[in-house]
């Protein structure tokens, strides 16, 4: 239905392979309708000086969870995936880290230094997203940082890039 109906087809959170799979077919599917589709993808963002400070951050986050409550979400979308047309729906290859963070936000894997952020992006880019939609812990201040540390380098490296 989307590709052919929808400007945009936004995504929960997945590896770069599993988004480029769904990108892939669904850009096919619109071309069959004679539409382009643009892609959003969730995400959650965690940047830390060094890669094992953000990996921290993420454990502290999923140490802390409200168990009951992700095991709720997991039950219910487990339950409404089996009226999907696959009859399993979109969360059913999440593990209870992903759930945490509800759109499986943290497979998206904006976790860790800037610079390996901005990669990320780029990445993400480059397989065909067009808008991430970021989730952040301590919402004004790492979106701040987000602003300050990540956005200038993504530019700086894609400015870099020479195209053929």
């Amino acid at each position: 239905m989307a590709a052919r109906v929808s400007d945009w087809y936004f995504m929960n959170g997945n590896t770069i392979d599993g988004l480029k799979a769904q990108i892939d077919e669904i850009k096919a599917l619109s071309a069959k309708e004679g539409r382009e589709l643009k892609f959003g993808v969730n995400a959650f963002v965690i940047v830390r000086a060094t890669e094992e400070e953000a990996k921290q951050v993420l454990r502290d986050i999923i140490d802390h969870a409200d168990a009951e409550a992700v095991e709720g979400f997991r039950s219910q979308v487990r339950f409404a995936g089996k009226a999907s047309p696959e009859r399993e729906g979109m969360w059913a290859n999440s593990k209870f880290e992903d759930l945490v963070q509800y759109n499986d936000g943290f497979k998206t894997g904006l976790i860790g230094t800037a610079e390996q952020v901005a990669d990320r992006i780029i990445e993400l880019k480059k397989i065909g997203v067009d808008l991430i939609l970021t989730g952040f812990l301590h919402y004004d201040e790492d979106l701040k940082s987000f602003g300050e540390k990540v956005i200038p380098l993504v530019r700086q490296k894609e400015s870099l890039v020479v195209t053929v």
